[in-house]
Protein backbone atom coordinates (compact mmCIF):
# COMPACT_ATOMS: atom_id res chain seq x y z
CA UNK A 1 0.00 0.00 0.00
CA UNK A 2 1.29 3.66 -0.76
CA UNK A 3 1.29 5.91 2.14
CA UNK A 4 -1.12 9.01 1.99
CA UNK A 5 -0.12 11.53 -1.02
CA UNK A 6 -0.34 15.13 -0.66
CA UNK A 7 -2.92 15.57 -3.50
CA UNK A 8 -5.26 12.69 -1.84
CA UNK A 9 -5.12 14.40 1.78
CA UNK A 10 -5.89 17.22 0.13
CA UNK A 11 -9.72 16.03 -1.12
CA UNK A 12 -10.03 13.88 2.55
CA UNK A 13 -9.28 17.28 4.05
CA UNK A 14 -12.24 18.98 1.67
CA UNK A 15 -14.55 15.91 2.43
CA UNK A 16 -14.06 16.23 5.99
CA UNK A 17 -14.20 19.72 6.60
CA UNK A 18 -17.74 19.83 4.44
CA UNK A 19 -18.92 16.77 6.59
CA UNK A 20 -18.48 17.74 10.13
CA UNK A 21 -20.02 21.37 9.35
CA UNK A 22 -23.09 19.43 7.85
CA UNK A 23 -25.68 19.25 10.39
CA UNK A 24 -28.34 17.42 7.97
CA UNK A 25 -29.47 14.79 6.67
CA UNK A 26 -28.73 13.02 10.03
CA UNK A 27 -29.33 9.38 11.91
CA UNK A 28 -30.30 10.19 15.35
CA UNK A 29 -29.73 7.54 17.80
CA UNK A 30 -31.18 8.76 21.06
CA UNK A 31 -32.92 6.58 23.89
CA UNK A 32 -35.81 8.59 24.55
CA UNK A 33 -36.45 8.35 28.57
CA UNK A 34 -38.93 11.33 28.83
CA UNK A 35 -40.83 13.39 26.38
CA UNK A 36 -38.83 15.12 23.81
CA UNK A 37 -37.33 18.53 23.77
CA UNK A 38 -35.71 20.12 21.31
CA UNK A 39 -33.82 17.00 19.69
CA UNK A 40 -32.07 19.18 17.07
CA UNK A 41 -28.16 17.00 16.07
CA UNK A 42 -26.99 20.50 17.48
CA UNK A 43 -28.33 20.60 20.24
CA UNK A 44 -27.95 16.90 21.28
CA UNK A 45 -24.46 16.48 20.05
CA UNK A 46 -22.27 20.24 19.87
CA UNK A 47 -19.60 18.86 18.87
CA UNK A 48 -20.83 15.68 16.41
CA UNK A 49 -23.71 16.66 15.25
CA UNK A 50 -22.25 16.50 11.63
CA UNK A 51 -21.28 13.75 9.19
CA UNK A 52 -24.76 11.78 9.39
CA UNK A 53 -24.44 9.56 12.73
CA UNK A 54 -22.32 10.63 15.54
CA UNK A 55 -19.48 8.04 14.92
CA UNK A 56 -18.66 9.33 11.51
CA UNK A 57 -18.35 12.66 12.86
CA UNK A 58 -15.99 10.98 15.32
CA UNK A 59 -13.87 9.58 12.43
CA UNK A 60 -14.00 12.56 10.37
CA UNK A 61 -12.65 14.27 12.91
CA UNK A 62 -10.29 11.78 13.70
CA UNK A 63 -9.54 12.15 9.62
CA UNK A 64 -8.56 15.76 9.95
CA UNK A 65 -6.05 15.51 12.79
CA UNK A 66 -4.41 12.95 10.66
CA UNK A 67 -4.50 14.95 7.63
CA UNK A 68 -3.05 17.65 10.11
CA UNK A 69 -0.58 15.46 11.47
CA UNK A 70 0.79 13.76 8.46
CA UNK A 71 0.81 16.63 6.14
CA UNK A 72 0.87 20.26 7.77
CA UNK A 73 1.70 21.99 4.53
CA UNK A 74 -1.79 21.15 3.04
CA UNK A 75 -3.27 23.93 1.58
CA UNK A 76 -6.58 23.32 3.53
CA UNK A 77 -4.32 22.86 7.06
CA UNK A 78 -5.36 26.52 8.69
CA UNK A 79 -9.14 25.58 7.59
CA UNK A 80 -8.51 22.12 9.40
CA UNK A 81 -7.24 24.37 12.38
CA UNK A 82 -9.47 26.60 12.50
CA UNK A 83 -12.45 23.87 12.06
CA UNK A 84 -10.88 21.73 15.09
CA UNK A 85 -10.39 24.76 17.63
CA UNK A 86 -14.17 25.51 16.61
CA UNK A 87 -15.46 21.81 17.27
CA UNK A 88 -13.53 20.75 19.73
CA UNK A 89 -13.53 23.82 22.21
CA UNK A 90 -13.81 22.76 25.77
CA UNK A 91 -16.94 24.13 26.53
CA UNK A 92 -18.42 22.23 23.04
CA UNK A 93 -16.76 19.32 25.00
CA UNK A 94 -18.41 19.24 27.92
CA UNK A 95 -21.36 19.06 26.25
CA UNK A 96 -20.62 15.81 24.85
CA UNK A 97 -19.70 14.48 28.17
CA UNK A 98 -22.96 15.62 30.05
CA UNK A 99 -24.63 13.54 26.86
CA UNK A 100 -22.49 10.56 27.74
CA UNK A 101 -22.76 11.15 31.33
CA UNK A 102 -26.92 11.21 31.19
CA UNK A 103 -28.92 8.05 31.87
CA UNK A 104 -29.71 8.42 27.84
CA UNK A 105 -26.41 7.08 26.59
CA UNK A 106 -25.07 4.04 29.35
CA UNK A 107 -24.60 2.41 26.00
CA UNK A 108 -24.29 4.89 23.22
CA UNK A 109 -22.38 3.86 20.46
CA UNK A 110 -20.96 1.21 22.11
CA UNK A 111 -18.51 -0.37 20.84
CA UNK A 112 -17.80 1.55 17.37
CA UNK A 113 -18.00 5.25 18.05
CA UNK A 114 -16.45 4.46 21.65
CA UNK A 115 -13.71 3.19 20.01
CA UNK A 116 -12.97 5.53 17.45
CA UNK A 117 -13.67 8.56 19.84
CA UNK A 118 -10.71 6.86 21.69
CA UNK A 119 -8.55 6.45 18.22
CA UNK A 120 -9.51 10.29 17.88
CA UNK A 121 -7.94 11.53 21.11
CA UNK A 122 -4.65 9.20 19.96
CA UNK A 123 -4.53 10.94 16.70
CA UNK A 124 -4.34 13.98 18.67
CA UNK A 125 -1.77 12.79 20.96
CA UNK A 126 0.20 11.79 18.64
CA UNK A 127 -0.02 15.24 16.74
CA UNK A 128 0.84 17.22 19.80
CA UNK A 129 -2.02 19.85 20.48
CA UNK A 130 -2.29 20.00 23.73
CA UNK A 131 -5.61 22.29 24.01
CA UNK A 132 -7.46 19.74 21.52
CA UNK A 133 -6.00 16.79 23.51
CA UNK A 134 -7.09 18.50 27.13
CA UNK A 135 -10.30 19.22 25.72
CA UNK A 136 -11.11 15.82 24.43
CA UNK A 137 -9.68 13.59 27.38
CA UNK A 138 -12.49 13.84 30.02
CA UNK A 139 -14.93 11.96 27.46
CA UNK A 140 -12.26 9.70 26.16
CA UNK A 141 -11.61 8.62 29.85
CA UNK A 142 -15.02 7.81 30.93
CA UNK A 143 -15.26 5.97 27.71
CA UNK A 144 -12.19 4.25 28.52
CA UNK A 145 -13.51 3.20 31.77
CA UNK A 146 -16.67 2.04 30.15
CA UNK A 147 -14.58 -0.32 27.51
CA UNK A 148 -12.39 -1.76 30.06
CA UNK A 149 -15.67 -2.54 32.13
CA UNK A 150 -17.42 -3.98 28.92
CA UNK A 151 -14.52 -6.01 27.92
CA UNK A 152 -13.89 -7.46 31.75
CA UNK A 153 -17.68 -8.63 31.73
CA UNK A 154 -18.08 -10.24 28.20
CA UNK A 155 -18.03 -13.93 28.15
CA UNK A 156 -18.25 -13.71 24.42
CA UNK A 157 -17.37 -11.43 21.52
CA UNK A 158 -19.76 -9.88 19.01
CA UNK A 159 -18.60 -11.31 15.60
CA UNK A 160 -20.74 -9.32 13.56
CA UNK A 161 -19.31 -7.27 10.11
CA UNK A 162 -20.49 -4.05 10.99
CA UNK A 163 -20.83 -1.51 14.38
CA UNK A 164 -20.99 -4.06 17.04
CA UNK A 165 -17.89 -6.06 15.94
CA UNK A 166 -15.71 -6.20 19.06
CA UNK A 167 -12.50 -7.07 17.61
CA UNK A 168 -12.74 -3.64 15.49
CA UNK A 169 -13.23 -1.29 18.23
CA UNK A 170 -10.74 -3.23 20.56
CA UNK A 171 -7.84 -2.88 18.19
CA UNK A 172 -8.79 1.28 18.32
CA UNK A 173 -9.26 1.02 21.82
CA UNK A 174 -5.89 -0.85 22.12
CA UNK A 175 -4.27 2.04 20.17
CA UNK A 176 -5.47 4.93 22.35
CA UNK A 177 -4.59 2.57 25.96
CA UNK A 178 -0.44 2.37 24.68
CA UNK A 179 -0.54 5.68 23.01
CA UNK A 180 -1.97 7.58 26.12
CA UNK A 181 -0.13 4.79 29.03
CA UNK A 182 -3.93 3.51 30.03
CA UNK A 183 -2.10 0.18 30.92
CA UNK A 184 -4.91 -1.15 32.86
CA UNK A 185 -7.40 -0.64 29.53
CA UNK A 186 -4.20 -2.59 27.67
CA UNK A 187 -4.41 -5.54 29.68
CA UNK A 188 -8.14 -5.78 29.96
CA UNK A 189 -8.61 -5.76 26.43
CA UNK A 190 -5.33 -8.24 25.51
CA UNK A 191 -6.71 -10.29 28.03
CA UNK A 192 -10.31 -10.71 26.43
CA UNK A 193 -9.15 -11.11 23.02
CA UNK A 194 -7.01 -14.37 24.19
CA UNK A 195 -10.19 -15.59 26.05
CA UNK A 196 -12.42 -14.66 23.16
CA UNK A 197 -10.18 -15.97 19.84
CA UNK A 198 -7.10 -17.65 21.37
CA UNK A 199 -8.97 -21.19 20.51
CA UNK A 200 -10.52 -20.36 17.36
CA UNK A 201 -9.86 -22.30 14.18
CA UNK A 202 -11.29 -22.66 10.59
CA UNK A 203 -12.83 -19.33 9.90
CA UNK A 204 -15.68 -19.45 8.26
CA UNK A 205 -14.49 -16.86 5.18
CA UNK A 206 -17.01 -18.85 2.84
CA UNK A 207 -19.75 -16.82 4.70
CA UNK A 208 -18.64 -13.38 4.14
CA UNK A 209 -19.40 -10.92 3.18
CA UNK A 210 -23.01 -9.75 4.75
CA UNK A 211 -24.48 -7.40 2.95
CA UNK A 212 -23.94 -4.49 5.16
CA UNK A 213 -20.65 -5.45 6.52
CA UNK A 214 -17.90 -2.91 6.12
CA UNK A 215 -15.25 -4.83 8.54
CA UNK A 216 -14.21 -8.39 8.12
CA UNK A 217 -14.90 -10.32 10.92
CA UNK A 218 -12.15 -12.47 10.26
CA UNK A 219 -9.72 -10.27 9.09
CA UNK A 220 -10.34 -7.82 12.00
CA UNK A 221 -10.36 -10.63 15.10
CA UNK A 222 -6.84 -11.71 13.00
CA UNK A 223 -5.75 -7.49 13.07
CA UNK A 224 -6.34 -8.10 16.74
CA UNK A 225 -4.59 -11.08 17.80
CA UNK A 226 -1.64 -9.82 15.76
CA UNK A 227 -1.46 -7.40 18.65
CA UNK A 228 -1.54 -9.42 21.54
CA UNK A 229 0.15 -12.41 20.67
CA UNK A 230 4.05 -13.01 20.37
CA UNK A 231 4.84 -13.27 16.96
CA UNK A 232 5.62 -16.78 16.72
CA UNK A 233 2.30 -18.34 18.46
CA UNK A 234 0.63 -15.52 16.29
CA UNK A 235 1.35 -17.13 12.85
CA UNK A 236 0.60 -20.66 14.51
CA UNK A 237 -2.70 -19.41 15.13
CA UNK A 238 -2.86 -17.80 12.11
CA UNK A 239 -1.98 -20.89 10.10
CA UNK A 240 -4.71 -22.58 12.00
CA UNK A 241 -7.22 -19.69 11.60
CA UNK A 242 -7.07 -18.74 8.27
CA UNK A 243 -6.94 -20.91 4.83
CA UNK A 244 -4.48 -20.58 2.74
CA UNK A 245 -6.25 -20.00 0.20
CA UNK A 246 -8.22 -16.71 1.50
CA UNK A 247 -11.26 -17.72 -0.89
CA UNK A 248 -13.89 -15.39 -1.07
CA UNK A 249 -11.61 -12.94 1.05
CA UNK A 250 -9.54 -12.53 -1.68
CA UNK A 251 -12.08 -10.92 -4.07
CA UNK A 252 -13.29 -7.28 -3.71
CA UNK A 253 -17.21 -7.19 -2.81
CA UNK A 254 -19.39 -6.19 -5.27
CA UNK A 255 -21.60 -3.12 -4.40
CA UNK A 256 -25.12 -2.92 -6.97
CA UNK A 257 -26.38 0.44 -5.25
CA UNK A 258 -24.09 3.00 -3.94
CA UNK A 259 -27.00 4.95 -2.43
CA UNK A 260 -27.93 2.42 -0.40
CA UNK A 261 -26.75 3.16 2.99
CA UNK A 262 -26.22 -0.44 4.18
CA UNK A 263 -24.69 -1.84 0.74
CA UNK A 264 -22.11 1.40 0.50
CA UNK A 265 -21.03 -0.16 3.52
CA UNK A 266 -18.93 -2.67 1.20
CA UNK A 267 -16.86 -0.38 -0.19
CA UNK A 268 -15.66 0.58 3.45
CA UNK A 269 -15.16 -3.48 3.64
CA UNK A 270 -12.94 -3.17 0.63
CA UNK A 271 -10.80 -0.44 2.23
CA UNK A 272 -10.78 -2.21 5.87
CA UNK A 273 -10.05 -5.43 4.28
CA UNK A 274 -6.98 -3.74 3.08
CA UNK A 275 -6.22 -2.36 6.27
CA UNK A 276 -5.92 -5.90 7.48
CA UNK A 277 -3.86 -7.27 4.59
CA UNK A 278 -1.43 -4.52 5.07
CA UNK A 279 -0.96 -5.23 8.60
CA UNK A 280 -1.45 -9.10 8.32
CA UNK A 281 1.43 -9.44 5.58
CA UNK A 282 3.69 -8.06 8.09
CA UNK A 283 3.79 -11.26 9.76
CA UNK A 284 6.18 -13.17 7.03
CA UNK A 285 9.18 -11.85 5.63
CA UNK A 286 9.82 -10.20 2.56
CA UNK A 287 9.72 -12.85 0.28
CA UNK A 288 7.22 -15.36 1.61
CA UNK A 289 4.45 -16.03 -0.63
CA UNK A 290 2.04 -15.37 1.64
CA UNK A 291 3.28 -11.72 2.84
CA UNK A 292 2.75 -11.40 -1.33
CA UNK A 293 -0.61 -12.70 -1.74
CA UNK A 294 -1.72 -10.46 1.29
CA UNK A 295 0.11 -7.20 0.00
CA UNK A 296 -1.44 -7.70 -3.39
CA UNK A 297 -5.32 -8.92 -2.01
CA UNK A 298 -4.66 -5.09 0.09
CA UNK A 299 -3.74 -3.46 -3.69
CA UNK A 300 -6.77 -5.23 -5.33
CA UNK A 301 -9.44 -4.44 -2.38
CA UNK A 302 -7.73 -0.55 -2.15
CA UNK A 303 -7.98 0.49 -5.84
CA UNK A 304 -11.88 -0.75 -5.97
CA UNK A 305 -13.38 1.37 -3.43
CA UNK A 306 -10.84 4.64 -3.17
CA UNK A 307 -13.19 6.23 -6.08
CA UNK A 308 -15.84 5.95 -3.66
CA UNK A 309 -14.32 8.00 -0.89
CA UNK A 310 -14.25 11.25 -2.45
CA UNK A 311 -16.90 12.59 -4.86
CA UNK A 312 -19.42 9.18 -4.61
CA UNK A 313 -22.85 9.69 -2.92
CA UNK A 314 -23.45 10.61 0.39
CA UNK A 315 -24.38 7.16 1.52
CA UNK A 316 -20.70 6.74 1.21
CA UNK A 317 -18.88 9.73 0.96
CA UNK A 318 -20.04 10.77 4.47
CA UNK A 319 -17.56 8.21 6.50
CA UNK A 320 -15.10 6.19 3.52
CA UNK A 321 -12.16 8.63 3.53
CA UNK A 322 -11.48 7.93 7.14
CA UNK A 323 -11.18 4.51 6.13
CA UNK A 324 -9.09 5.22 2.74
CA UNK A 325 -6.49 7.22 4.95
CA UNK A 326 -6.83 4.35 7.80
CA UNK A 327 -5.54 1.64 4.93
CA UNK A 328 -3.21 3.93 3.36
CA UNK A 329 -1.50 5.89 6.54
CA UNK A 330 0.47 4.33 9.81
CA UNK A 331 -1.11 1.66 12.69
CA UNK A 332 -3.72 1.88 13.45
Amino acid sequence: MTLLRQAEASAFARVALANVAREYPRKLDHLLLAPPGELTPRRIHPVFFGSYDWHSAVHMHWLLARLLRLHPALPEADDIGARLDLQLAPQAMAGELAYFDSPAARTFERPYGWGWLLELLAELTRLKNDPWTRAVAPLAGLIAARFRTQVCAAPYPVRSGSHGNTAFASLLALDYARRAGDHALAAAIEQAARRWYASDRDAPVAYEPSLDDFLSPALVEATLMREVLPAAAFRVWLGAFLPADLGPLDAPPLVADRSDAKQAHLDGLALSRAWCFVRLAATWPAGDARRAAYQAAAERHFATALPQAVGGDYAGEHWLASFAALAMGECP
